[in-house]
């Protein structure tokens, strides 16, 4: 029997480091359809503008999440934007809820990405909004470092 290959996506949300402040991540499993897991595969997926939400059952959803149409999907093929649940134990579940009841943090979809068993996860963050302030600060850093990586190599 030959091994089946399977190909690795990695979708990220570049938005979120410069726009939130990342307090701890989780990486969630992800309810999908045939046709949106073989969409991730091939890559046609958005995360950009998604954020999760829990609804009134404690279950976290992911909201805004887009997952292109499956181009050889038929009939049965899924809807690009809608709810999709998130899977994670009940004790991170309910820690989640409470720092986004009490401190005002919010939860962001940081990386889409399927692991080496083929299972689609959704790294999620709980994430702080930083002010303007703090995103030039987070801009200065970034044009230092380019500089020095440009003055080491030309060394």
């Amino acid at each position: 029997m030959l091994p089946v290959m399977i190909k690795v996506a990695n979708i990220l949300n570049k938005r979120a480091k410069f726009d939130y402040e990342i307090i701890e991540t989780y990486s969630a499993g992800i309810v999908l359809t045939g046709t949106e897991i073989k969409s991730i595969r091939l890559g046609k997926a958005q995360i950009a503008d998604s954020f999760c939400e829990f609804n009134d059952d404690g279950e976290l959803f992911a909201i805004n999440t887009s997952i292109e149409e499956y181009a050889f999907g038929n009939q049965f093929n899924h809807k690009a934007r809608s709810e999709r649940k998130l899977l994670l134990n009940k004790r991170e579940l309910k820690s989640l809820e409470r720092s986004v009841e009490t401190k005002g943090l919010t939860i962001i979809p940081l990386r889409l990405f399927t692991n080496e068993k083929g299972l689609a996860k959704l790294e999620i963050g709980l994430c702080r909004g930083k002010k303007t302030y703090d995103k030039r600060e987070s801009l200065k850093e970034q044009d230092t470092k380019r500089d020095l990586d440009r003055i080491k190599k030309a060394y």
